[in-house]
């Protein structure tokens, strides 16, 4: 049986105990105190129940006490007993004095069960403690006895396995400082390869590096050659434009010439040729008036038309603000 079950015991143990006791305190209250009010003065009938509680109280302490020596596995001598057993046969005769003093055998049966059965609960349940306290201090006598063999097989197991843990130490330090024998060998075989390979690297670099600088020498020459000949070309192309601009400044002159020493018109000119006209005497700052008389159109018609080439956008805002209108 494990602690759970012994405790689920005690307390069961407990509890019918107490129910049983609580149960024939009240029953011998019931009977005890008419008995004791008959027998009393008539002045003092209210102590009637007095006495029934105080043999009850004493069942009760008796109860109680048994029930802590018992789990602490102790014995409180003679005395307790004494105390137990006259509490119980007082119990009794109070119960059934009446009834005896009735010669009524059948009433002295009937209130002698609760009384009896309170003695003998009483006794057996301090027997029952007694008997659990000693098996659960045999229980736990064997606990710690099991406790202890598990302990030291614990121990025996710990000190094998420390002294196995020795040994693989050994061993594993013997293994490792071959390793670290032959890894250091392996090392310097591996220094030494890369030092190789670090210096044929080093001289591929260098070669690389020797055949860059000569391409990008190439390349920067080639380079300022392109832009040699590109600011050239470029020179060139400005000296044609140049050229080709003072072409077409020179016959554009010539054209003004050619339109302004034609004299005055003899009549209002075509509009595309007036225009031309207009446009030439605008660009040679010649008033108005004479730009007029050489297209033979009106003064304000000439006049917006230098307005036009003054501000080439007024004309298109006169437009736009007719079409507003």
């Amino acid at each position: 049986m494990n602690s759970v079950q012994t405790r689920s015991a005690e307390r069961a143990l407990s509890g019918g105990t107490w129910l049983i006791v609580s149960g024939a305190m009240l029953y011998s209250i019931l009977t005890v105190t008419p008995l004791m009010a008959e027998h009393t003065a008539e002045a003092w009938d209210w102590t009637a129940p007095i006495l029934p509680l105080v043999v009850d109280a004493a069942v009760v302490i008796v109860v109680k006490l048994d029930d802590v020596l018992a789990r602490l596995g102790g014995h409180g001598g003679r005395w307790p007993v004494v105390l137990r057993w006259m509490t119980g046969l007082m119990t009794l005769a109070l119960n059934i004095a009446d009834s005896a003093l009735k010669k009524d055998l059948v009433g002295v049966a009937v209130h002698s069960v609760a009384p009896l059965l309170l003695i003998v609960t009483a006794e057996t349940s301090l027997a029952y403690r007694r008997a659990i306290a000693a098996a659960v201090a045999a229980q736990e006598v064997q606990e710690r006895a099991e406790a202890e063999w598990r302990e030291q097989v614990a121990r025996e197991r710990a000190e094998q396995a420390r002294a196995e843990a020795r040994e693989e130490r050994e061993h594993a330090a013997v293994l490792a400082r071959e390793q670290r024998e032959h890894e250091a060998a392996l090392a310097r075989e591996q220094a030494e390869r890369e030092e190789r390979q670090r210096r044929e690297e080093r001289d591929a670099r260098e070669r690389a590096e020797a055949a860059e600088r000569a391409e990008r020498e190439r390349r920067e020459r080639e380079r300022e050659q392109r832009e040699q000949e590109r600011l050239t070309r470029e020179q060139q192309a400005r000296q044609r434009a140049e050229a080709e601009r003072r072409e077409r400044a020179e016959q554009a002159a010539r054209e003004r010439a050619a339109l302004l020493n034609r004299g005055p018109a003899d009549g209002k000119l075509p509009e595309d040729e007036a225009r031309r006209i207009v446009a030439a005497a605008f660009a040679s700052d010649m008033s108005v008036r004479a730009a007029a008389e050489l297209c033979g159109w009106s003064v304000g018609w000439v006049s917006h038309r230098y307005a036009e080439h003054r501000d080439p956008g007024a004309d298109r805002r006169a437009d736009l603000a007719i079409a507003g209108q």
